[in-house]
C-alpha cells in the first residue's frame, strides 16, 4: 500500500513538473516585452548593509590561495578558484554565490579591494562553469554580494571594470526577472523578489523593475512565511539566511524614502520570535529539518532586533515545533510532519525527536545537516540520525532517490530529482499534539502516523519536564494498527548525544552523563534493553565529530510501552506517576 501510494505521488509530481515546463516554454514566446530589456545601470546609488559578520582571517587563507568552504577546502596555487573542478556542489555555490567577498572588506587593505576586482573580473569573464553559476538561489545571492559589497570591489577601479560590473548587475537582474516570469520553484521565487528589490532600490536604470519585485516579494512572504514565524521549508537555517538579506532590505526602502511593504514588516515580526522558540541553551539552533552549524554571530545580530526582553514564544503549532522550560533546562521537540514537496529537499525524517540542553550545556541532540557531502546529508536525514523512534531501521520518511522500482520509474525519478532534489515523497501524514501545564509541570505529548502504513505501528511520545528542570521523565508508547500489525517489529529509541558529553554504565543499570562543566545526569528506563553505541554529529564546527547515543531496543508485537528518565544527579531518581 506505501509503495504504491509513493508511485502515484511520484507520477503526480512528474506530471505536475511537465505542466510548469511546458508553461515555462509558452512564456518564453508569448511574454509580454521584458522590463528590463531596454533598461541599462547607469550607476549604484546605495550598497546595503551586509549584516553578515566578516572575518578578515578568511582573507589571509584566500591571499595564500586557500579557499575553504561549506567544510571542503581548495588550494589553487596562484591559479583563479574558477580554474578547478569545485570539491563538493556546496563549495561551488559557496564560490559562485560570492557572499565570501565579505571577508577580504573586512581586511580594508589595498591588496584586498585589489584580490577582490581580480576575482571578480576571473567570473565577469565566463572562467569557471557557467552552469554553476545560472541555478536562480545562486544568481540571486550572487547579485545580493555584488551590490553589498559594491564598494570594496569599485574602490580604486578604473572605468573599463566599473562599466563591466554595472552591466554584469543589470544581467544579473534580467535574467532573475525572466525566471519570475517563467515560473521557477516556489522557495527560488522568495530569494530572487529580494533580489530584485536589492536591485531595483540601489541601481539608476533598474526601477522599472521595483515595483514588480516587490509585488512578488509580498506574494511569497505571505505564503512562505507560516503565521508562527516559522518557513514552510520548516528549515531554520533557511530562516535565519533570509532574515540576514531581509533587515538591510527593509533599510534600503527606508534609505530611498519609500515605504517597505507591508508584508515585508509582518514577516520580520514573525520570524524574529521563532529563532528564540528555536534557540538552545548555548545559544545555537536546534538540529531539525537541515539545520546544521549555528553561525552565533549572526544570530545574535538578528536577536538585537527582537529586542532582548521579549518573552520567548513557545508553542509554533504551523511550522510543527515547541518548546518546554524548566530552570536551566531546554527542550525543543519536533512534533510536525514533512514539508510540501517542493520545500523538502533537506527536511529530515525526525517527528517526535526532541533536542534538550541544560544551561550552556548541549545534552540530548540529532545528527544535524552537514556543511556538504551527498551520503552524510542522505544519512543525516534518516530517522536513525534524530532522537526519536526507528522502526525496522527504515526512516518514517520516504525520500526521492532514483534507484527504486522498475526502469520507467527511475527514468521519471532521476529526471524530478535533477530538478528538485533529494525531496521527501512521503511521511507521517498525521501529526497531533496535547500540551499542558501543571504547577509544578510541563507535559507534551505527540502521535506520530509515519509507520502505520508500512509496518502498522503508531508511534506515541511523551515528555513531562519538571519546572524546577532538574528531572525529565519520558514515554514512548507503540500501538498496532493495519493489515500488518500481527508481525513482530524491532524498535530502537535513540537519544543522540553531544560530543562533550561522556557515557557510561553502571552496575545498577543506569547511564550516567557527565558533561565539560562539571554537570552530571543520570539516564534511567523501563521495558526495553538499554546499551551505549557509536554516533556521529555532522554539525560540528570544525565538521563531523564522533559521539554516542543511548538506545533503547525492543520487540514491538501487539504494543509495547518504554520509559525513560533524564535526572539531575541532585535529585534521587525515582518513577513518577503519569
Amino acid at each position: 500500500m506505501a509503495r504504491g501510494h509513493e508511485r502515484w505521488v511520484l507520477y503526480r509530481l512528474a506530471v505536475r513538473e511537465a505542466v510548469r515546463s511546458v508553461r515555462s516554454a509558452f512564456a518564453r514566446v508569448t511574454a509580454p516585452p521584458d522590463l528590463l530589456a531596454r533598461a541599462r545601470v547607469t550607476a549604484l546609488v546605495i550598497a546595503p548593509h551586509d549584516l553578515r559578520t566578516s572575518d578578515a582571517t578568511f582573507a589571509d587563507d584566500i591571499y595564500s590561495g586557500l579557499f575553504v568552504f561549506a567544510g571542503r577546502s581548495l588550494s589553487v596555487s596562484g591559479r583563479s578558484p574558477f580554474d578547478y573542478d569545485p570539491p563538493s556542489p556546496e563549495w561551488a555555490e559557496v564560490l559562485y554565490g560570492f557572499g565570501w567577498l565579505r571577508h577580504l572588506r573586512a581586511a580594508d587593505t589595498a591588496l584586498a579591494r585589489a584580490s577582490a576586482r581580480a576575482f571578480v573580473s576571473d567570473f565577469l569573464a565566463n572562467r569557471g562553469d557557467p552552469a554553476l553559476a545560472r541555478p536562480v538561489p545562486i544568481a540571486a545571492r550572487r547579485l545580493i554580494a555584488f551590490l553589498c559589497q559594491s564598494p570594496l570591489v569599485l574602490e580604486g577601479a578604473d572605468h573599463a571594470f566599473y562599466q563591466a560590473f554595472l552591466k554584469a548587475i543589470g544581467r544579473g537582474a534580467r535574467d532573475l526577472e525572466r525566471a519570475l516570469r517563467r515560473g521557477t520553484e516556489r522557495p527560488s521565487r522568495l530569494l530572487a523578489s529580494v533580489a530584485l528589490c536589492y536591485a531595483g532600490l540601489c541601481c539608476d536604470g533598474l526601477q522599472p523593475i521595483l515595483r514588480r519585485a516587490t509585488r512578488v516579494l509580498s506574494r511569497e512572504l505571505d505564503r512562505q512565511i507560516l503565521p508562527d514565524g516559522g518557513h514552510r521549508s520548516r528549515n531554520a537555517r533557511f530562516a535565519v539566511e533570509l532574515l540576514l538579506d531581509l533587515l538591510p532590505l527593509r533599510q534600503s526602502f527606508l534609505s530611498r524614502s519609500l515605504e517597505p511593504p507591508e508584508a515585508l514588516l509582518r514577516a520580520i515580526d514573525r520570524m524574529l520570535p521563532m529563532l528564540r522558540l528555536m534557540r538552545q541553551g548555548d545559544a545555537s539552533l536546534s538540529h531539525f529539518n537541515g539545520m546544521g552549524t549555528t553561525e552565533a554571530d549572526h544570530l545574535t545580530t538578528l536577536l538585537i532586533y527582537d529586542g532582548a526582553m521579549v518573552e520567548t514564544q513557545r508553542h509554533a503549532p504551523f511550522s510543527g515545533y515547541e518548546r518546554l522550560e524548566g530552570g536551566r533546562l531546554v527542550l525543543v521537540a519536533d512534533v510536525g510532519g514533512p514539508p510540501r514537496h517542493s520545500y523538502s529537499k533537506l527536511a529530515g525524517a525526525g517527528c517526535l525527536s526532541f533536542e534538550m540542553s541544560s544551561g550552556l550545556q548541549r545534552l540530548v541532540v540529532n545528527c544535524g545537516a552537514p556543511a556538504s557531502g551527498g551520503e552524510q546529508r542522505r544519512v543525516s536525514r534518516s530517522t536513525a540520525a534524530h532522537s526519536t523512534a526507528c522502526v525496522a531501521d527504515t526512516s518514517s520518511c520516504r525520500f526521492l532517490t532514483g534507484e527504486d522500482g522498475w526502469w520507467g520509474r527511475r527514468v521519471i525519478a532521476r529526471w524530478l530529482l535533477k530538478r528538485w532534489g533529494p525531496i521527501v515523497l512521503r511521511g507521517p501524514g498525521l501529526v497531533t499534539i496535547e500540551r499542558r501545564n501543571e504547577p509544578d509541570r510541563s507535559i507534551l505529548a505527540g502521535r506520530n502516523d509515519g509507520y502505520q502504513h508500512p509496518f502498522g505501528v503508531i508511534h506515541e511520545r511523551r515528555w513531562d519536564l519538571s519546572l524546577d528542570g532538574n528531572r525529565l521523565d519520558g514515554e514512548d508508547a507503540f500501538r498496532r494498527e493495519g493489515r500488518t500489525k500481527g508481525r513482530p517489529r524491532e524498535v530502537a529509541i535513540r537519544f543522540h548525544l553531544h560530543p562533550t558529553v561522556s557515557a557510561r554504565g553502571e552496575d545498577d543499570g543506569r547511564i550516567v552523563l557527565t558533561t565539560p562543566l562539571g554537570g552530571i545526569w543520570h539516564f534511567s528506563s523501563q521495558g526495553a534493553d538499554l546499551a551505549i553505541e557509536d554516533s556521529v554529529f555532522f554539525a560540528g564546527v570544525a565538521g563531523a565529530r564522533r559521539t554516542s547515543q543511548i538506545v533503547l531496543h525492543l520487540t514491538v508485537t501487539e504494543g509495547a510501552r518504554v520509559r525513560w528518565q533524564f535526572t539531575h544527579a541532585s535529585i534521587a531518581p525515582e518513577p513518577r506517576s503519569a
